[in-house]
């Protein structure tokens, strides 16, 4: 038997944050059942053989919303500023990304004296739709079809392999567009990265002797050997968990290719996307980030796909109507302790900052029940 007072299904950012608590303010014994070979989920970093830590499931760009997050995660890590500027490569030159003054100045070849001048100059381009219904509705009715047809049809065709009219308008609308020129990839103006990388941080948050890791275990071929006395938390997919009753979910995947220079730098900077050119979406060298010195650097490429690890729920109607079906499957559940948290489990994507206010949020609903 696999026994504990918590059991939690997946090492990543929940499973991490959740263990710490309650083995440390509850005194609880916790096992989590991980089935890759390593903690941390997605944000699982590493070092490679010339020594150079990257991101090995993509660039992961912290930032907070909410400062009770990063003070919590400050007990594990030292940080160093967050600094994730992006470029979009659209006819065969480097446009900052997302969109701000300077994109458009020089996507237009224009001078805008006044924030004012160039709103009213995308007024005149944009198109009239006052309640956008996907993504392709929601770019036009912002910046028109010239920004749209360049900067992000293309784009997120390749990233969804869906034409973004079949997609929800949330997708499109978690890009920022500005009439400044603020050059960060994010609004957040509290963005730091954690000074020895995502790994070292949630490796310290496991450092508890009521904390048990079991890695490369699949939980679904152990289930009927677990027993929890207090609670078990799922951090997988829904559809999974209950033997695909409504059928799967759709999601979207990822696969890389990763390349070492003998340089310092490649890019100007860490993330360069690439709507229009290649079958890849995007080149990160998150070397920019995470401010190593080293005469190497690595570059990632990153290859959407319809086959592998889910990465990216694909929201539209028809997967948002069977979610639901699955979602009072797991409000059922709760009635056995049985909780269902991330971005995997509720279906929806969460930055990690987000993921983790979650995670914090729900341990202090079952603190009560469980002190």
């Amino acid at each position: 038997m696999y026994k504990a007072d918590v059991i939690i299904v997946g090492a990543g950012p929940v499973g991490c944050v959740l263990a710490q608590k309650f083995s440390s303010e509850l005194n609880l014994s916790c096992l989590i059942i991980e089935k890759r070979g390593h903690i941390a989920g997605n944000c699982y970093d590493e070092k490679n053989k010339k020594g150079v830590l990257y991101h090995k499931y993509g660039p992961h760009y912290l930032r907070f919303k909410n400062k009770k997050t990063y003070k919590y995660l400050s007990n594990f890590t030292e940080w160093i500023p967050g600094d994730y500027i992006v470029k979009s490569f659209v006819e065969k030159k480097l446009y900052p990304f997302p969109i701000n003054l300077d994109t458009l100045e020089s996507f237009f070849n224009t001078k805008f004296k006044t924030k004012k001048d160039a709103i009213n100059f995308i007024n005149r381009k944009k198109i009239n739709i006052k309640n956008p219904k996907n993504s392709e509705e929601f770019i036009l009715s912002k910046l028109g079809y010239e920004i749209y047809e360049k900067f992000y049809k293309n784009y997120t065709i390749k990233q969804w392999g869906i034409h973004p009219k079949k997609l929800s308008k949330s997708i499109a609308g978690r890009v920022p567009i500005r009439f400044n020129r603020n050059p960060y990839y994010v609004n957040e103006k509290f963005k730091f990265t954690p000074k020895n990388g995502f790994t070292k941080m949630f490796e310290k948050m496991l450092n508890n002797k009521n904390i048990k890791l079991n890695l490369n275990t699949d939980f679904f071929k152990i289930r009927n050997k677990i027993k929890y006395n207090k609670c078990l938390i799922y951090t997988g997919t829904p559809d999974k968990f209950f033997n695909y009753k409504y059928k799967k979910l759709n999601w979207r995947s990822l696969k890389f290719k990763f390349k070492i220079f003998k340089k310092k730098f490649v890019q100007k900077s860490v993330q360069y996307n690439y709507p229009n050119n290649f079958k890849f979406t995007r080149k990160v060298e998150i070397k920019h980030v995470t401010k190593q010195k080293s005469s190497f650097t690595v570059i990632s490429k990153e290859y959407p796909d319809s086959k592998g690890d889910p990465y990216y729920p694909i929201i539209n109607d028809q997967n948002l109507n069977k979610f639901n079906k699955y979602k009072k499957l797991i409000d059922e559940v709760e009635n056995q302790n049985i909780f269902f948290e991330g971005r995997l489990a509720q279906y929806k994507y969460f930055n990690t900052d987000e993921v983790i206010e979650r995670a914090l949020n729900l341990f202090n609903i079952l603190k009560k029940k469980y002190k």
